[in-house]
């Protein structure tokens, strides 16, 4: 039976502990993307770019193949993520990670770097310049992708019922506590938690917004 308050608090936590996750894995390879030139490094965008354009269930199925019984995380620990939290969380991620990435990159990028080159002229580390001048420069475009990570994973559904199912009082988010109720005939219960998750997502992509143009 659909538990919306479980559900409530499940997404919540889903959302905040996957958008903690991605903001310092997506931050950090935004700005490997944006200030470092390598080989590969347009394959390293397109693969993390690759959950938005692929179906969230295809990307649920290969993490269901990496992170089964048959996949290499079980092979080499004994332990799987299935149908528990943690695999809401890496759908979550995976799934939100591209958002973090774009918005990093496009926000590092837009920094001149003639502030940089005087911070290194005075004596300053890369480490503090980021900290000192990019940062500071950049952080409302980053921001911006936060909100927008959060927003993703929140709403998260497709990946998340291919990786953790949809377990009542276990797994079960608000998305697809909204997929049960529906198919159950509960339609004022979807409909409030559908408002909800617009209401959340237009916020977000409002705030995004607001961030991009100050920025």
């Amino acid at each position: 039976m659909t538990d919306p308050w479980f559900s409530l608090q499940l997404s919540l936590f889903v959302a905040v502990v996957a958008t903690g996750i991605v903001a310092v894995v997506g931050g950090a390879v935004g700005y490997l993307l944006a200030r470092y030139e390598f080989w590969g490094k347009e394959l390293v965008d397109a693969l993390c770019t690759l959950p938005l354009i692929l179906p969230p269930t295809v990307v649920g199925f290969y993490l269901l193949g990496g992170l089964g019984k048959r996949g290499w995380v079980y092979a080499l620990t004994g332990w799987t993520p299935l149908f528990t939290v943690w695999a809401a969380v890496i759908a979550a991620v995976v799934m939100a990670l591209p958002l973090m990435v774009k918005t990093t990159r496009a926000a590092l990028e837009s920094v001149d770097r003639t502030y940089e080159n005087v911070a290194y002229t005075l004596g300053q580390s890369r480490f503090q310049t980021f900290f000192r001048v990019t940062l500071p420069l950049a952080w409302k475009g980053i921001a911006a992708g936060v909100v927008l990570s959060f927003a993703r994973a929140l709403g998260e559904f497709g990946a998340t019922l291919m990786l953790a199912g949809n377990i009542p009082g276990k797994t079960q988010t608000m998305p697809l506590a909204i997929y049960q109720a529906t198919q159950t005939g509960e339609e004022s219960l979807a409909l409030g938690l559908a408002l909800l998750l617009t209401l959340t997502a237009l916020g977000g992509l409002l705030l995004s917004q607001q961030l991009g143009q100050r920025g």
